[in-house]
């Protein structure tokens, strides 16, 4: 019997990467112009002063984003409170480090040394004051933007789970009616509809599947379509272009489904001929884009919940890929289009 490993969050950012260290650079310089703004009555030469602490502070920033880039797959295996310490710790002691190298650096050049009035124990305690203060207000920022990704993500289950569990009721008491009817006459079309009906249920009902591929998503999209197709007969027509889709790239789990859900329930039911759904799907530099496009009554649906579906699959791409996943709707020449975007991506899928 194997003992649960212990999992703790990993706030810190990926120190890493290019981004991050661009981040820092251009904070540890807007650090040095302030400093020299502050000190310009002091000393006069300002070039000469945003120089000096420019390179001070760039060092101290480098320093410190290089270590913890070294120590970030341990500090993530530790809990927040030890995280927090030894970070701050690591970011004090590089301060201290470069302090000492650049009091002894001023003190070997003789045209700096007018620089060292202040003496050492003064000069040593106001560079690692500035940099407990901005190291804890740093540290600060990166646990309460873990604590909103946590929030974010947590709300998006959220979400996923009372998607799942939210089948409407009419639509199972007219599938049951449908296959009921279809047991005397087409008994073999009957059992498919109940195993697409079964499959529909089980796929709604699993939680341990936030992500799938998507042509996981679009079987499940067609088995339900088919349901339909079933109950609607020729009033429900469809239109699939969906070669170009990757099949096992990943999706969130549901995304699709309750739109086209959405374009029966608002589009083909009010009418009494029915009408067309089209889903187009491509894929171009790395982005894939999906349409669902269905009629619009002559008469507004009474019917609600079009803009919640539509707001729910909103959030929830917003919530796996940030401002790279939208959805956006239109309405023109008597036809509703949802169109969604998303990266192309494989990672999830496999974890």
């Amino acid at each position: 019997m194997t003992r649960p490993s212990r999992q703790y969050s990993a706030f810190l950012p990926d120190f890493c990467g290019v981004r991050m260290a661009v981040a820092v650079i251009l904070i540890a310089e807007l650090l040095a112009i302030v400093l020299t703004l502050a000190d310009l009555a002091v000393h006069g030469n300002a070039f000469e002063t945003l120089a000096l602490n420019s390179l001070f502070i760039q060092w101290v920033a480098l320093g410190c984003i290089a270590i913890l880039c070294l120590l970030r797959d341990r500090l993530n295996r530790l809990p927040d409170v030890w995280s927090t310490a030894l970070s701050y710790l690591v970011m004090l002691a590089v301060t201290l480090a470069v302090t000492e190298i650049a009091w002894w650096l001023l003190y070997m050049l003789p045209g700096e040394r007018a620089l060292l009035e202040t003496g050492h124990g003064l000069f040593l305690s106001r560079c690692l004051g500035i940099s407990a203060i901005v190291s804890a207000l740093a540290l600060r920022y990166f646990y309460v933007q873990h604590q909103w990704r946590q929030h974010v993500r947590s709300e998006a289950e959220a979400r996923l789970q009372a998607l799942q569990a939210r089948i409407r009721p009419h639509f199972l008491f007219n599938c049951m009616n449908t296959i009921a009817s279809l047991t005397r006459r087409e008994p073999l079309l009957a059992e498919q509809a109940i195993e697409d009906l079964a499959d529909l249920f089980r796929l709604n009902l699993q939680e341990s599947k936030p992500w799938v591929t998507v042509a996981e998503e679009l079987d499940l999209c067609q088995r339900y379509l088919r349901i339909e197709q079933l109950r609607l007969g020729q009033r429900l027509r469809l239109e699939w272009d969906i070669d170009a889709l990757p099949a096992d790239a990943c999706i969130p789990a549901l995304v699709l489904q309750p739109l086209l859900e959405n374009a029966v329930y608002h589009g083909i039911e009010p009418q009494p001929n029915g009408g067309c759904i089209q889903i187009r799907g491509t894929c171009t530099a790395g982005r894939l884009s999906i349409t669902v496009d269905n009629p619009v009554p002559t008469q507004r649906s009474n019917h609600s919940g079009n803009q919640m579906a539509q707001e729910n699959t909103r959030q929830r791409l917003t919530s796996a890929f940030a401002e790279r996943g939208r959805l956006t709707s239109e309405q023109q020449d008597g036809r509703y289009r949802t169109h969604v975007v998303f990266p192309e991506v494989y990672e999830p899928c496999a974890s």
